[in-house]
């Protein structure tokens, strides 16, 4: 349905040729390939993506891993009411706020390889305060730190690739990293689950523990260093407060943002209701971690086929399209919600759902390029500034709606809606300021 949407939009009056600001074209330039073999003192092809996948999957293995130990952890925290377990993955998000700009600016000033270490060190000591909290607060806590650790695997991880390939290298690294993107959301809750059978749900943050470690002696041991001393850059406050400034005024780019936190918020929204809407609500017992993979099936065949389909229609036609999509079947599942009184039949909701989350793997992607292209020499940190706004407009956004979740689909059907239209807006709304941009 999304690709017929797509093509719709292509063959309709966004075809017509249009003075495209800088903002929403397409940037097609061929780079020059720059390859490193291990005789040059760096890893392995092979090697390098291992490595590199192991860090990038830390992220969302520490929140999709979480979800079926939601009742257990409730149980052993005493968590009465159930909106608390929610916070569960806000509070992890919200660590990494706070991480993602401060890991930016730090991986220019001492180095790639000493930031993720920094980061996992972190990460570690969240992970132990979380697994041995006797107290909802302690293990909150815990996950901030776990947020902002992760961080910096996350950030410098992306710098170190940028460092290290370009053109056509890099875009072949990218994309069996996306393959692992694509795994780990459809594994992680089997693996959260298939640990609970075994053992406590404190054993989750073992293995999560056990996996940053690994990753981290690797690097350490086998990764040099990509950013050498003469390229890095100097903290330096009134110029870091300056570039926000400037990041921070270009309406274009924040709307975009806005956008970006928008649907972040609906995806954290389903992340954090996932767990009780199919045991719950649908009473799927422990099939709720394949139904939860079979919702992901969408969203990574669409991300996995982004870079094909944008080639051809465009990123904002792809997004233009995606939006709308989400808006109609949002709709359609908020008014099933309201005629079967909060709980729609299950085929019709693992329907909308597919739907809906497909539409999530072709925004995610193409919005932060169209943020990230005016910003030039700037891109390092408007990455830090546009994913920290980003995830605080999600947290807010998906705490606020979440507290009317009570056992029916209505709630998040309704935020969807609203995620939906807050997103068109802003995507006409960047488009607007971006052209007035390009005429000044």
């Amino acid at each position: 349905m999304l690709l017929s949407v797509v093509i719709f939009v292509e063959r309709s009056q966004y075809r017509k040729p249009i003075n495209t600001p800088l903002l929403y074209k397409d940037v097609r330039s061929v780079s020059i390939l720059k390859k490193r073999t291990s005789a040059d003192g760096f890893l392995p092809e092979k090697e390098f993506i291992a490595l590199f996948a192991l860090m990038m999957s830390l992220t969302a293995l520490s929140m999709d891993s979480m979800l079926p130990a939601f009742p257990n952890i409730a149980e052993s925290l005493a968590i009465v009411d159930y909106q608390k377990t929610q916070w569960i993955v806000s509070a992890m998000v919200f660590g990494m706020m706070f991480g993602e700009i401060i890991f930016g600016p730090l991986s220019d000033a001492i180095g790639r390889k000493k930031c993720i270490l920094i980061g996992i060190g972190i990460y570690i000591a969240g992970s132990v305060i979380a697994l041995s909290a006797s107290s909802i607060e302690v293990f909150l806590l815990g996950r901030v730190i776990q947020g902002l650790g992760v961080s910096g695997p996350k950030i410098a991880s992306r710098a170190l690739v940028r460092d290290l390939y370009k053109g056509a290298a890099m875009a072949r690294i990218m994309s069996f990293v996306m393959m692992v993107f694509i795994l780990v959301p459809l594994l992680a809750p089997s693996i959260g689950q298939l640990v609970m059978q075994v053992a406590d749900w404190r054993w989750i943050f073992a293995l999560l523990v056990f996996q940053a470690s690994v990753a981290g002696g690797w690097l350490l041991l086998r990764q040099p260093e990509t950013l050498t001393k003469e390229n890095r850059i100097p903290l330096n406050r009134k110029r870091l407060i300056a570039d926000v400034r400037i990041i921070l005024s270009r309406r274009d780019v924040m709307a975009l943002t806005v956008l970006l936190g928008c649907i972040f918020g609906g995806l954290m929204l389903h992340i954090s209701t996932a767990q009780s809407i199919f045991q719950d609500v649908y009473q799927t017992g422990d099939r709720f971690p394949l139904y939860f993979a079979l919702l992901a099936i969408g969203s990574s065949v669409i991300s996995f086929s982004n870079g094909k389909i944008v080639q051809r229609v465009g990123m904002l036609r792809c997004v233009i399209a995606a939006l709308s999509v989400l808006l109609a079947t949002s709709l359609v599942l908020l008014l099933s919600a309201f005629y079967f009184d909060g709980v729609p039949p299950f085929v019709l909701f693992m329907g909308l759902g597919m739907i809906m989350f497909s539409c999530f793997g072709m925004v995610f992607g193409n919005v932060n390029a169209m943020a990230m292209e005016p910003l030039g020499k700037m891109a390092g940190l408007g990455t830090s500034v546009i994913s920290s706004l980003s995830s605080f407009i999600a947290i807010v956004f998906s705490t606020f709606i979440g507290q009317f979740y009570h056992f029916t689909v209505t709630p998040l059907a309704s935020g969807f809606v609203i995620f939906s239209i807050m997103a068109l807006v802003m995507l006409r709304y960047g488009y607007r300021y971006s052209q007035r941009y390009v005429e000044e």
